[in-house]
This record gives structure tokens, C-alpha cells and sequence, in this order.
């Protein structure tokens, strides 16, 4: 199958607080995975979701 480059990127986005809180409910590093516009967002994305390792709602930043 060919792919076509398209608009649309699939990005990784992680937790921002799970990287620097040692006093998280569980070990690890939450991250999601998602799509964005490349015309529209060109620079990092930041969106607050739920963090099951923080058990709130958190700053989830774009990653390499």
C-alpha cells in the first residue's frame, strides 16, 4: 500500500509532571497518542489531560 503525505501528523504527547513528581500514585510516564494539523500547529503542542499516573488532569506536552 502506498501512503500519502498528508496534513495530518500522529504525535506522541506526555505528562509533564510524571517526569519530575517522585510522589506519583504509580511508576511510570503516561503518554497518548494523537493527531494535529501541520499547517495550522506548526510549533509543540500542549494539551491538559487525564494522567492515570498522577490520578488528575495534567499538562501534556509534544515529544520527538
Amino acid at each position: 500500500m502506498a501512503s500519502k503525505k498528508g496534513v495530518r501528523l500522529i504525535i506522541t504527547v506526555e505528562c509533564t509532571e510524571c517526569r519530575s513528581n517522585p510522589d506519583k500514585r504509580t511508576p511510570g510516564v503516561s503518554r497518548y497518542t494523537t493527531s494535529k494539523n501541520r499547517r495550522n500547529t506548526t510549533g509543540r503542542l500542549e494539551i491538559k489531560k487525564y494522567c492515570p499516573h498522577c490520578n488528575k488532569h495534567t499538562v501534556y506536552k509534544e515529544i520527538k
